[in-house]
């Protein structure tokens, strides 16, 4: 008796877990006898595109605002003052460095909006 119940334990826990993945896909194969198999699509892994963009935009957008709010000398001061620190810190510097994009968009800001 107990043995069954194990049994039937086990076939429910592996048709629960089968229906789950099939709830996010299947494929249909007809084997060589005409029977056919129902099995899920395999689960791929997608890079978040749209979610790194505007990492992205939002990253050089913070960057074209703190040199607006502190001036091109005084983001020029504190850049140097990063590079002459550790390699943590220049490491910084070069990724904060005034680009042709973050001053297009601080540019842009400028006209356009201020």
């Amino acid at each position: 008796m107990v043995e069954t119940k194990q049994n039937f334990d086990s076939r429910l826990r592996s048709l629960t877990r089968k229906h789950r993945r099939m709830s996010h896909g299947y494929t249909a194969h007809m084997r060589r006898d005409g029977l056919i198999v129902v099995r899920p699509k395999r689960a791929r892994m997608q890079f978040p595109l749209k979610g790194a963009v505007l990492v992205a935009i939002g990253f050089f957008a913070f960057k074209a605002f703190m040199l607006m709010s502190l001036g091109e000398v005084t983001y020029a001061d504190r850049l140097a003052g990063l590079q002459n620190g550790t390699l943590i810190e220049q490491g910084g510097a070069w990724v904060m460095q005034a680009d042709p994009l973050t001053q297009a968009m601080v540019r842009f800001v400028s006209t356009n909006l201020l």
